[in-house]
Parts: structure tokens; C-alpha cells; sequence
């Protein structure tokens, strides 16, 4: 059984991670920075007769990354898949960012996805078998996008690191990938509909609305749309493909 590791799986788009890995037969680290919710993810998956460990860690931490690695291969048996998904949001103009606001945003940002890096390669390459490491970026890390441009700034920084790190790991036979989500019904996007609301003006729900029009497929998306697409970067199909960020994001932004 292969295993991987999913970070910011306690709820949203990384608990459908888990759960859809889980069931594509892999078994699961859950991390989250929130006990609880990675714990309640786990159970779930157990109850469902799958295999899966919960392991709090604050992914800005290198070592605790580190020792969530450890872990997930002493109980688990190895670690052959990282999703480093764990990300936050700010809505705000550049011009109002300050330096406490992009300190954090970069923190679990960008070091956290270099930490699952570094710590998922340093063991796939001792195991010497291969590896898929995955991160989580956006649309937003193909198109800035205004009152989210410091946001904007991190996940363009995601999808360098994926396309450097696809290249010094292939010898490695560990390939690296990204998936970019557009609108998701999730605790995020909620946050974004209200705090851009208060800048453009919009009552709660309208400014999600406006932005739903830019969707061809004419829904939001949903924590399992993306799962999905993780679930094919995370096996067999995918094994020719690297150093790509992909959105998945029902035809908002196209190239």
C-alpha cells in the first residue's frame, strides 16, 4: 500500500483530498495545525475501512514538517505521495499590506510548501522508489488578482518552486506538480466574499456571485472537483507528467 501525506486536511479541499486518496487506496497521513479536525478526518477514513494516522503540525515549522514525515513512515511504512495543500488568504489592497500581513501569508504560503519539499524528497529518496509531491496553488498563480495580490505573490512563487523542484528531483524518479483551483465552496472563499465584499461595496454572498460568472462550467466548484484532479496527480496516470501547474477551476482562466 502506498501512503501519502496530506497537510491542511482538516477541512475543505484537503479533507476531500484525504478522503478521495484514502479511498483510491492509499493509506493517509492527515495533517492539520488543528488537532481535532485532522482527528475527525482520520476517523472517518478508518470508519470507512480505510488506513490513515492524524498528526498535528504547523507546516511554518520545518522541523515539526520534518517530524510529520517520520512519522507518517514509521507508522505507515513509507511516504510516497506529499500534498502540501495547507494555505490561508488575505483580502486586502497592496498598498495596505504590511509587513506582519505578507510575513505571515509567505510563512505558511511558500516555506510551508518548501518544508513538505524538502522533508517528502529527503525520504523518497532514501526509500529510493519514487515519489509524487503535489502542491496546492491557484489561479491566482497564473493571473494576479486585485485586493489578493500579496495571496497572488505566494502562489506564483508555488508554481516556481514546482517547475525548479520537477527538475532537480527527476533523477530521483520523484516527479512535482501543482493543481490550481479557481472558486470553491469552501471556509475560504467564504472569508474572500466577505472581506472583498466590504471593499467593492457588495453585501455578503453577491461579490461570490459576480465572480461566478467568470465560470464557463456556470458552478462553483467543489472540495471533490479538486480532489479528483489530485487523485490523478497522485497515481499511476499521471507518471509522465511534471514541473506542471494545472488549474482545475471550471473555465475561468485559460492558456
Amino acid at each position: 500500500m502506498t501512503t501519502a501525506v496530506v497537510t491542511g486536511a482538516g477541512r475543505g479541499i484537503g479533507r476531500a483530498i484525504a478522503l478521495r486518496l484514502a479511498r483510491d487506496g492509499h493509506a493517509v497521513a492527515v495533517n492539520d495545525v488543528d488537532k481535532s479536525t485532522a482527528e475527525g478526518v482520520a476517523d472517518e477514513i478508518t470508519a470507512a475501512g480505510g488506513s490513515a494516522i492524524a498528526v498535528p503540525a504547523d507546516v511554518t515549522d520545518r522541523e515539526a514538517v520534518f517530524a510529520l514525515v517520520d512519522r507518517t513512515a514509521r507508522d505507515l511504512g513509507s511516504v510516497d505521495v506529499m500534498v502540501a495543500n495547507a494555505g490561508i488568504a488575505q483580502v486586502k489592497p497592496l498598498l495596505e499590506v504590511t509587513r506582519d500581513d505578507l510575513a505571515r501569508i509567505v510563512d505558511v504560503n511558500v516555506f510551508g510548501v518548501v518544508w513538505c519539499l524538502q522533508a517528502a524528497a529527503e525520504r523518497m529518496i532514501a526509500q529510493g522508489t519514487g515519489g509524487k509531491i503535489i502542491n496546492a496553488a491557484s489561479i491566482a498563480a497564473h493571473s494576479g488578482f486585485a485586493y489578493l495580490g500579496h495571496y497572488s505573490a505566494t502562489k506564483f512563487a508555488v508554481r516556481a518552486l514546482t517547475q525548479a523542484a520537477a527538475k532537480e528531483l527527476a533523477q530521483h524518479g520523484i516527479t512535482v506538480n501543482a493543481y490550481c483551483p479557481g472558486i470553491v465552496g469552501t471556509d475560504m472563499w467564504d472569508l474572500i466574499d466577505e472581506k472583498l465584499g466590504s471593499y467593492l461595496g457588495n453585501e455578503r454572498g453577491e461579490t461570490l456571485a459576480q465572480y461566478s460568472q467568470l465560470i464557463t462550467l456556470g458552478r462553483v466548484q467543489t472540495p471533490e472537483d479538486v480532489a479528483a484532479f489530485v487523485s490523478y496527480l497522485a497515481g499511476p496516470d499521471s507518471n509522465y507528467m511534471t514541473g506542471q501547474s494545472v488549474m482545475i477551476d471550471g473555465g475561468i482562466v485559460m492558456s
